[in-house]
C-alpha cells in the first residue's frame, strides 16, 4: 500500500506582501457546481481566490486529490456537494463526510491546520450560499497565512 507524504518542495510561494490565498474547491456536478454557476450568472460577487474543479459526486472524490492540492500550493480546500438525502448517487455526500473527517486528521498529522479543509452542502439554488462560503474560506485562510512546507 502506498503511503501519502507531503514533500518539502511545493509550488513557489509569493512574497509576503503580495500573498493571496489559493483555494481549490471540488464541487459536485449536480448541486454545488450548479450553485456556483448560479452565483456567477446572478453576478453575485465571490472570491477570485477559489478555483473550482467539477467532480461527478463528492463521494467519488479521491482523498489523494485533496492532499495533492496542498502539495501543489493550495492554502485551503473546499469540498462541496448535495445536501444529505439529496445526492444523485444516493449516499455520495455521506461518503464525503466520512472521508473529510479522516482527511482532517491526516492533514493535522502533516502539520496542516484542519480548518484549511471545509466541507459544505450547497444546492443548485444556493448561489448566495456558495459566494458566502468562498468569502468566509478566503478570510479564514488569509488569517491563517500560507501553508508552510512540511518535512
Amino acid at each position: 500500500m502506498e503511503t501519502l507524504t507531503v514533500p518539502t518542495e511545493t509550488a513557489p510561494k509569493q512574497t509576503d506582501a503580495a500573498w493571496e490565498p489559493k483555494i481549490v474547491a471540488f464541487l459536485c456536478n449536480w448541486c454545488s457546481y450548479t450553485g456556483a454557476d448560479l452565483a456567477g450568472i446572478s453576478r453575485i460577487k465571490w472570491s477570485p481566490n477559489v478555483k473550482n474543479i467539477r467532480v461527478m459526486c463528492t463521494g467519488r472524490l479521491d482523498p489523494t486529490f485533496v492532499v495533492k492540492a496542498f502539495q501543489l500550493g493550495a492554502d485551503g480546500v473546499i469540498i462541496s456537494g448535495c445536501h444529505p438525502g439529496d445526492c444523485h448517487y444516493q449516499e455520495g455526500n455521506y461518503k464525503a463526510l466520512r472521508r473529510t473527517h479522516l482527511l482532517k486528521r491526516l492533514l493535522d498529522g502533516f502539520g496542516i491546520d484542519p480548518r484549511r479543509l471545509k466541507l459544505v452542502w450547497v444546492s443548485a439554488s444556493e448561489g448566495e450560499k456558495w459566494a458566502e462560503t468562498c468569502k468566509d474560506m478566503t478570510e479564514l485562510v488569509r488569517e491563517l497565512g500560507p501553508v508552510e512546507a512540511v518535512e
